[in-house]
């Protein structure tokens, strides 16, 4: 398919992700005036039945960067408990939040070849399966058990710092082939513990780490465990809480 094909069709579906966010906080009527559309055809773009037009979807695209600031809407999400923790659900769960940052950063990604994407359990997965869905590409998560009837698992072992404990995670052995491009996926990258122990999964099914996508970096203490040569791209950068 023609690259411009493509980003035909990437900003039409970022348009729509869009108009969708600005339905929580408009009326259909309101919309169709500050667009300047008639109401049933914004709801035809909203509900999927068809896409704007190029010019119609930047359109779309100006007014609602107008209105909605994506790193502002995650990083307003955040509230860090007294152990510097905070509650990722209102992040993860939010499809729609998710889609638009991903449709954002579908591109770029698309142009690193990948082959899988990966993540770790539990939290990972929403942001990941969104990502390989958009990809085209199969998911494959690391677990901290072995699932029954799996025959043949490749195992990572790291020690989470300051926890005292062994923590172990398991991938089916041919989930991930030789020479398969793997795009890392999360939802927070702290430490880069869980990012290294994932890393090296890839390594050991011989495969090749092609980037990281996390949605939220803390600080940069992450950055030691983290080969120079693989990219990490993050939508926002926080400092940890004192």
């Amino acid at each position: 398919m023609p690259k411009k094909h493509i980003e035909s069709i990437l900003l039409k579906l970022l348009a729509v992700e869009y108009l969708k966010l600005l339905k929580r906080r408009f009326t259909y009527d309101e919309l169709s005036k500050r667009l300047s559309l008639p109401a049933p055809v914004l709801n035809r773009y909203i509900r999927g039945y068809v896409l704007p037009r190029d010019e119609r979807a930047k359109q779309i695209i100006e007014f609602a960067e107008q209105h909605i600031n994506l790193e502002k809407e995650l990083l307003s999400r955040i509230q860090f408990d007294e152990r510097g923790y905070f509650d990722n659900t209102k992040i993860i769960y939010d499809v729609v939040l998710l889609k638009l940052i991903i449709n954002k950063k579908i591109l770029k990604f698309a142009k690193w070849k990948i082959n899988k994407v990966m993540t770790a359990a539990v939290d990972g997965l929403p942001l990941a399966t969104l990502v390989a869905s958009e990809l085209g590409v199969n998911l494959v998560f690391a677990k901290r058990e072995k699932e029954v009837g799996v025959k043949s698992f490749l195992e990572e072992v790291y020690v989470p710092r300051d926890s005292g404990i062994t923590v172990s995670l398991y991938i089916p052995r041919n989930s991930i082939r030789p020479r398969e491009k793997v795009l890392i996926v999360d939802d927070v990258i702290r430490t880069g513990e869980t990012q290294r122990a994932l890393i090296n999964l890839v390594s050991k099914a011989k495969g090749a780490v092609a980037g990281i996508f996390v949605l939220i970096a803390i600080g940069d203490a992450w950055r030691r465990r983290i080969p120079k040569n693989i990219p990490v791209d993050y939508f926002v950068k926080i400092e940890p809480p004192r």
